[in-house]
């Protein structure tokens, strides 16, 4: 009797301590529910086709998303940008904007190599089932206001875009994408092929081309050409003589700012001017050359930024005739329609018997010191700023 007694009196304990671990188990169950697991993040960029080297940030979006079953109230956004070896340490800039309408900086640094990388300053919440989309914007902006770098560059951006939560953690889901780099194209339309020591001025145009989604500030396009050319622009319909742009390592080298300085372009945007160069009475026969480039954000010192520079122009300077008044080559109409494309050999009217002819792309024609001092020295990866590369967006 006792032993059954007792074996009831155990089951009826072990009975009532299981219904209380039930309920203390039901109890807790939502509790239990919230903190069950690491929410399921993921990740999405639609990152820019392209920027413009040493131009305004482009806008883009990024796309948190959270579709598990559990809550994350720390939601984080880390970036890496690669640019290869030839980024100066100002040369990124990356923006972001939560709510409202102001731009707030994601702080850069060098990860490791050739890696800089950041992380959005605020974290936000982000409930199971619910996406959140970020606005940013990425530049190259290769320097600050009228400090632009005249070294380095790149032709594309590796962007990395990751997402967490919480203080620390491995990424729950990464997104990568190519970003194009290009620059501004400067070029000249129309140049006639000779001129005349002493005669009237040769006419053409002078443009800066924005190819890029980037809008800039601060250009000026200067043309280098020989000490022994004056030179005017067609300004409020009137021509001014432009003051030669000087530098001592090399005297016999003259820059004349055509365009600027200070010009803004819009993205996809282009600006031209009308330009006419005379070779004084003592300049030498032969030839000579026209070579323009775009400057952004001239600092101080002689052809001082970000420069891209165009096909330059060769011109044959003759002699004035011993007698009777000089014959030189009929210039070019100074009219949009009427200039030649820069990128290729252009021609005139055949009865003009002229041909505007454009040399080369580089910088050939000046002399090493002078290519030095117009900060065109860009040796490796960083040349590759300079010139229009243009490559399809993919995932890598």
């Amino acid at each position: 009797m006792n032993t059954v007694a007792r074996s009831l009196r155990s089951s009826a304990v072990a009975s009532a301590a299981g219904l209380l671990l039930t309920l203390a188990g039901a109890a807790l169950a939502p509790a239990a529910l919230a903190d069950s697991g690491p929410p399921m993040l993921a990740v999405s960029t639609d990152a820019p086709a392209m920027v413009g080297l040493g131009g305004l940030p482009v806008a883009f979006t990024t796309t948190a998303s959270n579709p598990g079953s559990n809550d994350t109230s720390s939601a984080r956004l880390i970036y890496r940008i690669d640019g290869g070896n030839a980024l100066p340490e100002n040369a990124l800039s990356l923006e972001y904007r939560l709510d409202g309408t102001t731009w707030k900086s994601v702080p850069l640094e060098v990860i490791e190599g050739t890696v800089y990388g950041g992380e959005l300053p605020e974290q936000f919440p982000l409930a199971a089932g619910k996406s959140r989309t970020v606005q940013l914007r990425l530049g190259l902006p290769m320097g600050t206001p009228h400090n632009g770098d005249s070294n380095g560059g790149t032709d594309h951006l590796k962007l990395t875009t990751m997402i967490s939560y919480g203080a620390a953690g491995a990424a729950n889901d990464t997104d990568v994408d190519n970003v194009a780099v290009s620059g501004l194209d400067t070029r000249l339309s129309g140049v006639p092929a000779t001129a005349v020591a002493g005669g009237p001025a040769i006419a053409f145009k002078a443009t800066v081309d924005n190819p890029t989604p980037s809008a800039y500030e601060n250009v000026s396009d200067v043309i280098m050409t020989s000490r022994h050319a004056s030179v005017q622009v067609l300004r409020s319909g009137k021509w001014t003589t432009l003051k030669p742009i000087t530098d001592s390592a090399e005297p016999d080298v003259y820059g004349f700012n055509v365009i600027g300085p200070d010009v803004s372009i819009k993205a996809h945007g282009s600006t031209s001017t009308q330009v006419r160069v005379t070779y004084l009475k003592d300049a030498p026969a032969g030839k000579t050359i026209l070579n323009p480039c775009a400057i952004v954000n001239e600092g101080p010192g002689t052809f001082r930024g970000t420069l891209s520079c165009g096909d330059r122009a060769t011109v044959t300077v003759k002699k004035a005739a011993a007698t009777g008044t000089p014959s030189p080559s009929p210039s070019v109409t100074a009219s949009a329609s009427s200039s030649p494309a820069a990128t290729g050999t252009g021609s005139t009217s055949a009865s003009s018997g002229m041909s505007a002819q454009l040399a080369e792309t580089g910088s050939g024609g000046l002399s090493a010191t002078a290519v030095g001092a117009a900060g065109l020295v860009a040796a490796g990866a960083g040349a590759l700023g300079f010139t229009a590369v243009r490559r399809r967006r993919g995932r890598v």
